[in-house]
């Protein structure tokens, strides 16, 4: 009777959580043109029965997309679907193409913050569909990270690791060795269903989330390759709200501060628009005062360095402080304030 009783206990106390599905190679078919997401969240949902012992589960089907056509306002929809669907579920799994899924996972730190539930991307490099999949083993453990009292907040989960939102990277086309954590620890590895935590919980389980509604898209991330001419960053000025630009090494403009990179920018500056400063380098940051083309730069230009950020968190964080304030002097400011750990 105490061993029935015990498993009574278990059963009722079990995690709800809702699972968003949006497509993505996890629950793509085969098509004439190549792959294309078809299965549902709930083709989804069959193919892992285990998860019954781990949690209940409830499924939406967002939307069923290449995650290469995943666009700003789908992270609001996102976004969305968890804030009216917030108090019903003891977290969120939401299923999500590899390409964009570090995108998504920064963005959506922006957009909930300060969730004290779950909020675990997954997806896989193979179908769900095949024998020969990782999409079965990336959904169980991400239901089971989903379903401890020590998650919170946004991760992705995926060939066993845990990653925070703002420090996943995919480096990998093929291997189920996808994504990595960039200058940051990976929150947690899951091994046998067993869930080894590298650092410890920061969140308060009684705080509140905090949503945000909006993003501005217009973001532009230009790449310098040597011999880059100034005109690709003058002639979109007006197009775009900010510029990132992802520099060589630890930072800098050909030419220093007096380059034909450095006048363009200046036509930036003067329409009163932020400019971001990055590498293009995947690992360490950047710093541009180590080298005379990055001292002169930060020396004449109220330029914002990204220091350690991801693109991938840079661009969302940016996105998301244009909807409070287009002023460079506030963007700063708010690029400074660590949200989700995204700069050190």
């Amino acid at each position: 009777m105490f061993l029935l009783l015990t498993e009574l206990y278990e059963v009722k106390n079990m995690k709800r959580i809702l699972m968003i599905a949006t497509g993505g190679t996890i629950a793509s078919e085969s098509s004439a043109h190549g792959l294309h997401p078809a299965l549902t969240s709930e083709d989804l949902l069959l193919s892992v029965p285990e998860v019954s012992d781990i949690c209940e589960v409830d499924t939406i089907q967002l939307m069923n997309l290449d995650s290469t056509d995943i666009t700003p306002a789908d992270w609001l929809q996102m976004a969305d679907t968890i804030e009216k669907n917030y108090h019903k579920y003891d977290s969120f799994v939401i299923t999500h193409g590899t390409d964009t899924m570090a995108y998504t996972a920064a963005a959506l730190s922006y957009l909930i913050q300060n969730s004290p539930k779950a909020i675990v991307l997954t997806g896989a490099q193979k179908s769900i569909s095949l024998s020969n999949t990782d999409a079965r083993s990336n959904l169980i453990d991400s239901f089971l990270y989903a379903s401890d009292d020590l998650s919170h907040g946004v991760t992705i989960v995926f060939n066993g690791k845990v990653i925070l939102g703002t420090r996943a990277r995919k480096e990998r086309t093929r291997s189920y060795n996808a994504f990595s954590s960039v200058d940051y620890p990976e929150v947690a590895v899951i091994r046998e269903r067993k869930i080894i935590r590298f650092l410890q919980t920061d969140m308060n389980p009684s705080s509140k989330p905090v949503f945000y509604h909006f993003i501005d898209p217009s973001v532009l991330v230009i790449t310098l390759i040597p011999g880059i001419s100034g005109a690709a960053i003058r002639n979109l000025k007006n197009d775009y709200h900010a510029l990132v630009i992802q520099s060589f090494g630890v930072g800098g403009l050909p030419g220093g501060g007096k380059g034909e990179l450095a006048c363009a920018l200046n036509e930036w500056v003067k329409a009163d628009k932020p400019v971001i400063l990055t590498t293009q380098v995947p690992y360490e940051g950047g710093d541009l005062s180590t080298y005379q083309v990055g001292a002169e730069i930060k020396e004449l230009y109220p330029v914002i360095e990204a220091h350690d950020m991801t693109l991938e968190a840079i661009t969302a964080k940016l996105m998301w402080a244009l909807t409070s304030t287009k002023k460079p002097q506030e963007i700063e400011r708010l690029f400074s304030i660590p949200i989700n750990h995204d700069i050190l």
